[in-house]
Parts: C-alpha cells; structure tokens; sequence
C-alpha cells in the first residue's frame, strides 16, 4: 500500500493497527484544497481494494463489519486559512480564546443532526453509531477527547471531525463539514461546554441515531437545502428513501 501510494501521488503515512482485527487506521498529510483531499480519499480506497486483492485479500470500507466489533470511522481534521495563509482559528481574544474556531465548532454541533444523513449515508452505517464504540452519538466537543464528535488536537487549532464513517462519501462530508463551520462562524453561533471524561455516559441510548429519523431531519433543514440546493436534497432523498424501503 506504501509503494502503490507513493506512485500515485497520494499522500499515506503511518498505517496503524486498531482495534478490532484485520482494521487499519490510515493517516494522510495535510493538503490545503478540500477537493483534492476527497479525491484521494476515493483513489486511496480504490488502492487498497486493488493491492488486497493481488494479495489474495479483500478489503472492506464498511462502516461496521461485526456487531461485537468496532466499526470503521473516516475521521477529518480541518482548519481555515485566510487570503494571506494563516489559520485564522489562531487568532485569540483577551481571553486567549479563538472567536471564530468556538464559533465553527458551534456551527459543526448545531448542524451535525441535519448533515448525518451523509455523515451516515446507508442502514450499516447507523450500525457503528453505538455508545462506547469509539464514534459519537451527539453532538459534543471537546479538548483531546476521542469520545465526543469533535475533538480539538492537544494544542492544536484545528477541529477533528470524528462523526462519518468510512463508508461516507468524502466530497459530501467535507461539503458538509465546511457548511457547519461556515455556518456557525457567519452566524456567531456559541458551541455548548465542552466535555470533559466519557462523552458515552452523556448519551441516553434511546436516543441513538436511525436512518429513518436522518433522513427526515435533513429534508426538513434549511440549513441543508441553503447550502446544497433544492435539487440535490430532492435527488439525494429520493434515492436513499429508496433505499430504505
């Protein structure tokens, strides 16, 4: 995978084990253009599917493989830059606080219900969204927290978007993703106390995410039709309610 990478121009670091057998966190270096990001993360699924099966192998993208394992997460780490190049999630107040980095994370928490339809794109992917195992249920954040939705790197200006499976599509989540910071920075939204110890004890399981409840939230969100269009919410539903039944 690290010479098939490296001949197709795709940035792939460190491969780690995790923690059910046979998965693999793969790390990319940075790149600036989102929409170059999503187009390696297309090549690179379609490298590994390639090399596994000259191996003999078959790899899979499933958002949960085994309902006594953890699922697979497609985890996005984002920040802003200005026309001059500088992450304006640097810039800090009196307080030491970065107005628009609270300000994007609140956006993020506010719209993740109305984005999870494509966050969570198919019924397997509702699957992996159960508590204590390692994906976020509700929308939290916090500092260096790997149980919430949004984690911020220790000493890092820059938001960790944990919510989309592996299985999601990578243009729509960035879309996504950049919509909420948008969102959230233009309309000074106020993110909710971040969360300190296990995000999972905040969870009442009940209230877990489903497909059905996803689907409905995001055709009736504003939020998704201002920054999608009418047209691909009206495509997008047909074809995933269709897909429910």
């Amino acid at each position: 995978i690290y010479t098939a990478a490296k001949l197709q121009g795709i940035p792939a670091t460190t491969a780690i084990a995790e923690y059910v057998p046979g998965q693999f966190e793969i790390n990319f270096n940075h790149v600036k253009d989102p929409l170059k990001a999503a187009d390696q993360a297309i090549l690179f699924k379609r490298l590994v599917k390639g090399v596994a099966e000259a191996h003999g192998l078959e790899a899979s993208f499933m958002a949960k493989l085994s309902p006594d394992l953890a699922g697979n997460g497609m985890h996005i780490h984002c920040s802003v830059e200005d026309e001059a190049g500088e992450n304006i999630f640097a810039d800090i107040d009196e307080k030491h606080r970065s107005v628009p980095f609270l300000s994007a994370i609140g956006g993020l928490c506010e719209t993740m219900g109305d984005a999870m339809a494509i966050f969570a794109p198919h019924g397997n992917s509702y699957r992996r969204l159960v508590p204590g195992s390692y994906a976020p249920m509700a929308p939290h954040w916090g500092y260096n927290n790997r149980t919430v939705a949004m984690r911020v790197p220790l000493g890092a200006r820059r938001v960790e978007h944990r919510v989309a499976g592996a299985d999601a599509n990578p243009y729509l989540v960035m879309a996504a993703m950049l919509a909420g910071m948008h969102y959230g920075m233009t309309h000074d939204i106020e993110p909710p106390q971040p969360i300190t110890g296990d995000a999972y004890e905040r969870i009442d399981s009940n209230k877990a995410p489903n497909w059905q409840n996803a689907l409905d939230d995001f055709h009736a969100s504003e939020f998704i039709r201002s920054y999608f269009g009418d047209t691909f919410v009206k495509t997008y539903l047909a074809i995933k309610r269709n897909e429910l039944v």
